[in-house]
């Protein structure tokens, strides 16, 4: 995967490791040597016109449904993220838990960068390794992904390290348990603010957790002009309060995917007006307070016996079962329904007994067909739950 988006990027650089010195037809330079590849201290590098609309960077989207895909990010969405001077970033301490090429990553990394802050940045993340330099640094920023906010809180002598000097701690690109947040809140100093969005831009939304406890089920409202609308499956807007599939409008929009026209067209919706819009793939609706609550990726709908079933709604309530630590429910096809969910989760027990107490406090239409337990579910570098493997794992046996 990684040469084949070297080689469609077409980039004619390729910056890389030790570990990473792969063969591929570019010219390659080692962070080892990087010193004899740089130009000579004092040199100033020619000016450069750069307008708002021309690249800053292509970014390889997870693949969690296939190949990954160049998104490729203007200057001026990246400008829209350095911006943001109000959230602290000129005398921050922020650590990076994250990859580098992950957009989760650089909003918080190029904002402490441009405003001239410090970088504190694990070359892997572990829990209890992050709760102590956090500590040793005075950190004051960080971007997490959920589950490695659930590893934090879960550290045995969390409540022991002093975490005072934190600010501003966000989380995005994955479900973030309503129940996990009001845990990082009770025990966390520190705002806590849960982004919604995604590396092709759109629409974001924000949810300041401390100020909306009893909001944390939603992922907030839109940011400041941005432009969240739901859509049916013919492309026409939905009433406010129904649901739909969630598409995005703001400054922040990437130009396109990298090479790939149709993509880029099947990725956008245009309004009456002609605007553009960027399709986010989710299922969600505006509450009574426009706060938005997401129902599930439409990718990952399970359409049983012609019932929608949505996969979170299964797994908010297989994770309460208390010898379940991490779960999810994927769709699989069934001759008698078209569809029917099964379960995975990490935990112990025994799964019959699980699946039999998960069926009695569910719907008809919502009953998993099998349970399975597995030492881990499978996640990409930013925690994401590679479902298809799931699903693959499920209908090879």
């Amino acid at each position: 995967t990684l040469r084949a988006s070297i080689a469609i990027s077409c980039a004619p650089i390729l910056f890389h490791d030790a570990a990473h010195d792969i063969a591929i037809d570019a010219r390659k330079v080692a962070f080892e040597t990087l010193a004899d590849w740089l130009a000579p201290e004092g040199l100033a590098p020619d000016p450069v016109a750069v307008a708002p609309g021309d690249p800053f960077n292509i970014i390889y989207s997870s693949g969690t449904t296939g190949t990954p895909k160049g998104i490729v990010q203007p200057h001026s969405m990246r400008w829209a993220h350095i911006s943001r001077a109000a959230l602290g970033f000129g005398d921050a301490v922020t650590m990076v838990v994250t990859p580098l090429y992950s957009n989760t990553t650089l909003v918080s990394f190029i904002p402490t960068l441009a405003w001239g802050g410090t970088i504190v940045l694990m070359g892997k993340f572990d829990a209890a390794d992050f709760v102590r330099l956090a500590e040793k640094h005075r950190a004051t920023h960080v971007m997490l992904v959920p589950v490695q906010y659930q590893r934090i809180m879960a550290l045995p002598d969390f409540d022991a390290h002093d975490l005072t000097s934190f600010r501003f701690k966000t989380c995005t690109s994955a479900p973030f348990p309503a129940a996990l947040k009001a845990d990082v809140l009770a025990r966390w100093p520190g705002y806590l603010v849960e982004y919604y969005g995604m590396t092709e831009g759109g629409g974001t939304t924000a949810l300041v957790c401390n100020a909306h406890p009893a909001k944390l089920h939603t992922v907030g409202v839109p940011v400041d002009g941005h432009d969240i609308r739901m859509i049916d499956e013919e492309g026409r807007e939905v009433p406010r309060g129904e649901t739909g599939e969630v598409v995005g409008r703001s400054s922040a929009m990437m130009s396109g995917y990298h090479g790939r026209a149709q993509a880029t067209s099947e990725a956008e919706w245009f309004d009456a007006k002609g605007s553009r819009y960027i399709r986010h793939g989710d299922l969600g609706r505006f509450d009574e307070d426009g706060f938005l609550i997401l129902m599930d990726r439409k990718k990952d709908l399970i359409i049983s016996g012609g019932f929608n079933v949505y996969p979170s709604d299964l797994e908010a309530i297989l994770i309460a079962h208390p010898q379940v630590r991490d779960c999810s429910v994927v769709g699989v096809p069934s001759e008698a329904w078209g569809e029917t969910p099964i379960g995975f989760y990490v935990g112990e027990g025994d799964p019959q007994q699980i699946l039999a107490w998960f069926n009695a406090q569910v719907g008809k239409t919502q009953r998993l067909s099998a349970l399975e337990r597995i030492d881990e579910l499978p996640r990409n570098a930013i925690g994401k739950i590679l479902k298809r493997e799931l699903r693959d794992r499920y209908l090879a046996q």
